[in-house]
C-alpha cells in the first residue's frame, strides 16, 4: 500500500467518522420524542457498527495484500542475491584456475630458461 492509498484510506475513515458523529449530533438536537430519538440512536449505532466492521475487513484485506506483496518482493530479491552469489563464486573459481594455469606456464618457462 503506497502513501496515496494510505491517504485515501485515512480520508475515507475520517469522512465516515464525521458522518457518524454528525448524525448522532443531529439526532440529539432534533425535536422529537425521547423514545424515537433512542430508537434512531440504536438504528444509527447498528449501521455505524456494520460500516466499521466493513472498513476493518477492507483494511485487513489491504494489509494482508501488502504483506503478501512485500513477501514476494523479498523472495525475488533473495533469489536474485543467490544467483549473484553463485555467479560471483563461479567467476572467482574461474579466475583462480586461470591464475593457477598462468603460474604453471610461467613455472615451465622458467624451468626451460634455467635449464
Amino acid at each position: 500500500m503506497d502513501d496515496r492509498d494510505k491517504t485515501v484510506t485515512v480520508g475515507a475513515l475520517m469522512l465516515i467518522a464525521g458522518g457518524i458523529i454528525g448524525a448522532g449530533a443531529a439526532l440529539l438536537f432534533a425535536p422529537q420524542s425521547g423514545k424515537k430519538t433512542r430508537q434512531d440512536i440504536v438504528k444509527y449505532s447498528r449501521k455505524a457498527k456494520r460500516r466499521a466492521g466493513n472498513m476493518v475487513d477492507d483494511f485487513s484485506e489491504s494489509v494482508s495484500e501488502m504483506v503478501d506483496a512485500v513477501g514476494e518482493k523479498a523472495s525475488d530479491i533473495l533469489d536474485k542475491g543467490k544467483d549473484l552469489a553463485q555467479d560471483a563464486k563461479r567467476e572467482l573459481l574461474k579466475t583462480t584456475e586461470d591464475g593457477q594455469h598462468q603460474l604453471e606456464k610461467q613455472k615451465s618457462r622458467l624451468a626451460k630458461l634455467i635449464g
